[in-house]
């Protein structure tokens, strides 16, 4: 049996089976399918045994997808090397219109051993569990807002109006527990609108009260703290922040983050035209929409609020400082956006992909602090 030093394996994962293939390390041998396995872990050890004996070296390389991370860290407690492919990431022929199973896994191994794959950063078991909490709590409120515009709407079909400026305040909730309806049936469906609205309410203050409790043990609870010194910065956001994007100290450099959440311009330029659009809007939404609902509160003038001020009690003079550098340069960024004629949504993109820097900044001094702590 021919040995080879170096085995790239292509993955293509599914609910019930793997697709897999291998590319040798000779570019001038072909790419070997060998077959769907099963996801159970003696299937894995089954063909990882196969490969083995094959190669001394193994590295594997498979779709990010709904199946999630577990054949990448099964993969790494053996001890082999693995990669997680963005889909978007993997280049594709124009012209071709073909998908299968088998030529995912072929093209994936193909495409390792080329070097034209990349992996995208993984989370920790950890990090993880608290993404899991903060986009539960996300999908809470979303069904909550759902809920309210269901009631309002059919309030409005009835011509049933609320004379107060402000809904869902006590007033407000005063009133929905007097309104009566024209017919019995039309009573039951305000009173399920009125209980689904309670139940979301209940649900959401579960998981709010569950991610105050998880964060306090968690690794990256002094980056989370120190978030909350930015204004807009509140903890739902720093903590979405720092689970959706990890440990952002792993970047060099602000750019590459403002990259990494997608908050860099597109461009398409091409000789001496140059030409730049919108966000590129690539990595992590959960990441991007709650930075740019963060920089929304920079359309005010800056100012240390009472808030902001217990936010920051416990965090270093140097962290503070970063804090209102930014409430200047991102609130003066805002008016001269807005003088200059941009859309506010434009403006508060641009104050988010700035946002972005100095959080990382607070994180490197976070770093830092931790280092002279130890020495």
């Amino acid at each position: 049996m021919q040995q080879y030093s170096t085995l790239f394996v292509g993955l293509d994962q599914h609910k019930d089976s793997i697709a897999v293939a291998y590319a040798p390390g000779d570019r001038k041998e072909d790419v070997v399918y060998l077959g769907p396995v099963g996801t159970r872990q003696c299937d894995i050890d089954k063909f990882v045994r196969t490969l083995q004996s094959k190669a001394k070296r193994l590295l594997f390389a498979y779709e990010a997808g709904p199946c999630g991370y577990w054949l990448y860290r099964y993969l790494k407690r053996k001890a082999l090397e693995c990669l997680v492919v963005a889909p978007s990431l993997i280049p594709r022929k124009a012209g071709d219109r073909v998908k299968t199973d088998r030529k995912d896994a072929v093209q994936i191994a193909r495409l390792l051993r080329s070097g034209d794959l990349s992996g995208v950063y993984v989370p920790e078991v950890q990090d993880e569990a608290i993404r899991d909490l903060c986009r539960a709590r996300e999908g809470s409120m979303r069904d909550l807002k759902a809920a309210k515009l269901r009631l309002k709407s059919f309030l409005l079909r009835q011509d049933i109006r609320y004379s107060g400026k402000t809904t869902w305040t006590p007033a407000h909730l005063r009133w929905l527990a007097e309104v009566v309806c024209p017919t019995p049936a039309q009573q039951i469906v305000f009173q399920e609108h009125l209980r689904a609205i309670t139940e979301h309410s209940e649900r959401m203050a579960r998981m709010e009260a569950e991610l105050r409790e998880q964060v306090k043990s968690w690794r990256l609870s002094p980056l989370v703290e120190a978030y909350q010194a930015a204004r807009g910065v509140q903890f739902h956001v720093a903590a979405t922040t720092a689970a959706e994007l990890g440990d952002i100290r792993r970047f060099d450099k602000p750019r590459q983050l403002m990259a990494f959440v997608g908050l860099h311009p597109s461009e398409d330029s091409s000789g001496p035209r140059r030409r730049q659009g919108g966000i590129a809007k690539t990595g992590n939404i959960y990441a991007r929409t709650a930075l740019i609902e963060a920089a929304w509160s920079y359309r005010y003038p800056a100012k240390v609020s009472r808030q902001i001020q217990e936010r920051q009690q416990a965090l270093s003079p140097a962290i503070r400082d970063i804090s209102w550098k930014a409430q200047v340069r991102l609130c003066k960024r805002f008016r001269k956006l807005i003088a200059h004629g941009k859309y506010p949504n434009v403006a508060t993109t641009a104050v988010a992909r700035e946002l972005v820097a100095f959080l990382w900044a607070i994180a490197q001094q976070v770093q830092l602090s931790a280092e002279q702590s130890v020495n």
